[in-house]
């Protein structure tokens, strides 16, 4: 017997959900693929054959089995919480944010006989946006889902679609998850900027970025990441970003009591 096409409906093409669009397109899953952007965008996934139909409207999203909110993450918790009361029992909605301790406490406080499943995809780029999205940024990387609802029967429906698009998926506890994201992703980030300023001096007409090599570049790439997306991860993230900044800040008061100490065995570890 065939096996039974499953609607997936992505509300968001960007980099992530244009990815994932491209990224099942390729698999040999029966899936059919709707999704809901700006017209241009849809217009553009539909002639490229990488959806099979464009929503006319967010909720037309909910006669699909599968829902992916590919959303900055403010409009991924709205949209939650506006369709979590109206899914039915069998369908499943998930998120790609990287926060994941907010979208679970919203999700306990609303009566659903839908199912949700966290998830965060640790890839990306520089770029977002359509154009940037590629059916292979999946492979190899670390997919973190939810370990909350793991015995639940869609459970395993669903990790055949996410194991499909290459990552290795890993099941974490939400909020751990933040805790391990904030000393990451979400500290690199900060720390990042903070470079980035800390070099931005100028002496005697002399800029001193003009003498950045390789590994300061490095370091720093991600500096140039689009804040508004970053904006709200801090802002839903804010405890473990600060505990993961005080500690860098601990481990940085150590380095100097080392340095000020001419203590080079302890540097070097």
């Amino acid at each position: 017997m065939p096996e039974e096409t499953k609607k997936i409906s992505i509300i968001g093409l960007g980099l992530i959900g244009g990815s994932i669009a491209k990224g099942l397109k390729k698999t040999e899953l029966a899936l059919e693929l709707t999704a809901y952007d700006k017209d241009e965008v849809l217009i553009k996934a539909l002639d490229e054959g990488i959806i099979d139909r464009k929503l006319a409207s967010m909720k037309d999203a909910l006669s699909a089995d599968v829902i992916f909110l590919c959303l900055p993450v403010e409009l991924s918790l709205e949209h939650l919480k506006e369709f979590a009361p109206l899914l039915n029992e069998g369908q499943i909605i998930t998120d790609v944010s990287g926060v994941k301790g907010i979208f679970q406490s919203e999700w306990e406080k609303i009566e659903s006989a839908g199912t949700y499943f966290g998830g965060h995809p640790m890839t990306g780029k520089e770029k977002g946006g359509y154009d940037n999205s590629d059916p292979l940024l999946f492979e190899n990387s670390v997919y973190i889902l939810s370990n909350r609802y793991k015995e639940n029967i869609l459970m395993p429906d669903f990790v055949k679609i996410i194991d499909s698009l290459g990552a290795r998926i890993t099941l974490l506890d939400p909020y751990l998850h933040d805790r391990v994201v904030a000393n990451v992703s979400h500290l690199p980030q900060v720390l990042s900027v903070a470079l980035v300023n800390c070099a931005a001096k100028k002496e005697n007409g002399t800029n001193f970025t003009d003498f950045a090599a390789g590994g300061f570049r490095d370091m720093t790439r991600i500096a140039s990441s689009d804040f508004s997306i970053w904006e709200k991860v801090i802002q839903y993230n804010k405890e473990e970003i600060l505990n993961a900044v005080r500690s860098l800040k601990k481990e940085i008061d150590l380095m100097e009591e080392y340095i000020v100490k001419n203590n080079v065995e302890n540097l070097a570890h």
